[in-house]
C-alpha cells in the first residue's frame, strides 16, 4: 500500500506562487503515475497535473499550462507542484494520487486510475 501526505497549501494573494508537496510512503514499487487534481466547491474533482513517474512525461491542464509545474524527485519520494502566477479561480482542495498503470495523455487525468489518494490541502488564492 501506499500512503500519500500534501502539504504547502496555504492563502496567498493573486499573482503569488505556492509549492505544494506530497510524500510518498509504503510500498513504492510499482508506481506508474502520479497527479494533482483540484476541487472546488460545486465542482467535480479535476485534473491539474499528472507525471508519468517511469519516463517522466508530463501532462497539464490548459488552464494551468505555463503557470504550473509538475515535478518529482525520486530519492526523497515525494511530487511536486510549483504553481505560479496564481489566479483567484485556482482555489480549491489540492490532491495528490498514486496508480499503477503507465497512462498517457489524457487518460493521467482519469480518477479511477488513481487508487492512492491523499487527504487533500486547501489553496486560497484572494483578489
Amino acid at each position: 500500500q501506499v500512503q500519500l501526505v500534501e502539504s504547502g497549501g496555504g492563502s496567498v494573494q493573486a499573482g503569488g506562487s505556492l509549492r505544494l508537496s506530497c510524500a510518498a510512503s509504503g510500498y513504492t514499487y510499482g508506481t506508474g503515475c502520479m497527479g494533482w487534481f483540484r476541487q472546488s466547491p460545486g465542482k467535480e474533482r479535476e485534473g491539474v497535473a499528472a507525471i508519468t513517474t517511469g519516463g517522466g512525461t508530463t501532462y497539464y491542464a490548459d488552464s494551468v499550462k505555463g503557470r504550473f509545474t509538475i515535478s518529482q524527485d525520486n530519492a526523497k519520494n515525494t511530487l511536486y507542484l510549483q504553481m505560479n502566477s496564481l489566479k483567484p479561480e485556482d482555489t480549491g482542495m489540492y490532491y495528490c494520487a498514486a496508480g499503477s498503470s503507465a497512462l498517457r495523455g489524457s487518460w493521467l487525468f482519469s480518477r479511477a486510475a488513481y487508487a492512492y489518494w491523499g487527504q487533500g490541502t486547501q489553496v486560497t488564492v484572494s483578489s
